[in-house]
């Protein structure tokens, strides 16, 4: 296959936070936009940071559990994700969120807390944007 159908990178070792979360299914839209608004762009424009801290976040919902959501995210470093996690943001951007979702959510997992923060990306294989 030609390399120009796909690209693939290993070598990596990136650190991944793993959430998942349960809410009611007539409020999962409104859940995945507040969740956005809030906390990825929270995070990802948090003033003093030169860029954003994250590398990605994906957004996984589960249809065998309706309002079951998983958010994915690779971190560029521990170093940023923990810069992130300082009580004063996450405080702030939490209090923000419980203000504009006022719907019951419930934490399911921490996988990343799970694993004692031991989940990493090693490699990924993607197909490239085609034009």
């Amino acid at each position: 296959m030609p390399d120009a159908l796909y690209r693939f990178t290993s070598g990596e070792r990136l650190p991944v936070e793993v959430l998942v979360f349960d809410v009611d299914p007539a409020h999962l839209d409104e859940f995945l936009r507040v969740d956005h608004e809030v906390w990825t762009l929270g995070e990802a424009l948090l003033p003093g940071f030169e860029r954003i801290p994250f590398l990605s976040k994906e957004v996984w919902v589960d249809d065998a559990h309706p309002g079951r959501v998983h958010l994915v995210f690779v971190w560029e470093s521990m170093a940023a994700w923990e810069r992130v996690g300082d009580t004063e943001i996450q405080r702030r951007l939490q209090a923000e969120f419980d203000e504009r979702f006022t719907h019951p959510v419930t934490l399911v997992a921490a996988l990343h807390e799970d694993s004692n923060f031991g989940i990493h990306r090693v490699s990924r294989f993607e197909r490239p944007d085609q034009p």
